[in-house]
């Protein structure tokens, strides 16, 4: 099935919706001898701070456009969520931004700092043991209390959220030869596209995938959406276990490339960012710096180069384990 692009007109309301209930992160033009030796001293880099967004991520601006449809009744029933910390963490803020309740599902392996801030923001955290026993746990949710579900990269809503992004980051920022977007279930590179090809239509688009999460590569390679058995990364914000339908089919007309990275790649682009922006990201937040530094160092040489750093929910404990300390 072919889908439509979100159009312009949607985008630009869908921004003057959620108002200043969102932040407009900055876009950052990264400059000096570090990041010159590792990328190429001709490559400009402008990295899209959406770290610096409320809840920590961009998850905040597809959970609260979802949050603000709601109608009255819904609001009075609640909203529920699935996540290993990020969207679950958005949902709850988009819950007490609008006046409702949230009851998220999360696995017992979540960080303690991300069940934390769920809890912050007057989330009802349920813990499980799984991510099948998390999914089944929030079908009964819905079906018990009534909540509506908010799904974490899927509907048009969330798509709609994320391709604010977009649109602030070509306004931004004039003349990108490309971006790079991380991918987990597609929901954050499918608003991308929907904003960069109508606004900078000759700027490519690349995303990039852990080793051990990549379900859009074999998406792509498959001509359809592909289910993981096993998620193996670090990166557990980018840990979907399957691509959207609408994610691959925007993927497979307007990303140029999809590349796939090694946790040991994030963790030194982790180390970089620390060292020469003072950036203490998750793992998701520094893959597509890991494959600028990596994969597409030479293709994009020379060229002007958006790098999303989309999230920094870390405790001081796992970044100073994971990070490996820029040489």
């Amino acid at each position: 099935m072919t889908h439509e692009l979100l159009t312009l007109p949607d985008i630009q309301s869908a921004r003057e919706t959620l108002g200043e209930r969102v932040r407009e992160t900055p876009t950052w033009h990264w400059r000096g001898d570090t990041v010159e030796r590792v990328v190429g001293a001709r490559t400009r880099v402008f990295l899209k701070l959406e770290l610096f967004q409320y809840t920590g991520t961009f998850k905040a601006r597809g959970a609260l456009l979802n949050a603000m449809a709601l109608s009255q009744d819904a609001k009075r029933a609640g909203v529920t969520a699935v996540s290993a910390g990020n969207h679950a963490i958005a949902v709850a803020f988009a819950a007490r931004s609008v006046g409702t309740s949230a009851k998220v599902v999360m696995p017992k392996t979540a960080n303690p700092t991300r069940v934390a801030l769920c809890r912050a923001y007057g989330a009802d955290v349920v813990l499980v043991d799984g991510v099948h026993q998390a999914f089944d746990t929030v079908k009964r949710i819905q079906t018990d209390e009534g909540r509506t579900f908010i799904h974490p990269f899927e509907g048009e809503l969330t798509v709609l959220g994320t391709s604010t992004v977009g649109l602030e980051w070509c306004l931004q920022v004039q003349d990108l030869d490309a971006v790079i977007v991380p991918i987990g279930g597609g929901g954050l590179i499918a608003g991308i596209v929907s904003a960069v090809k109508q606004m900078q239509p000759r700027c490519k688009i690349f995303g990039v995938e852990p080793q051990g999460a990549d379900s859009m590569s074999r998406s792509l390679a498959a001509g359809s959406p592909q289910s993981l058995e096993k998620v193996n990364t670090i990166a557990d914000s980018l840990g979907a276990p399957y691509a959207s339908a609408y994610a691959l089919d925007l993927a497979r007309r307007f990303v140029e490339q999809v590349v796939v990275i090694s946790d040991e790649q994030m963790q030194r682009a982790m180390g970089l960012l620390f060292a020469d922006m003072k950036l203490a990201v998750e793992p998701a937040g520094a893959a597509a710096t890991a494959a600028l530094c990596g994969p597409l160092r030479d293709r994009l040489a020379g060229q002007r180069v958006g790098v999303m750093v989309c999230g920094s929910n870390i405790d001081i404990a796992t970044f100073a384990r994971q990070a490996i300390p820029c040489e």
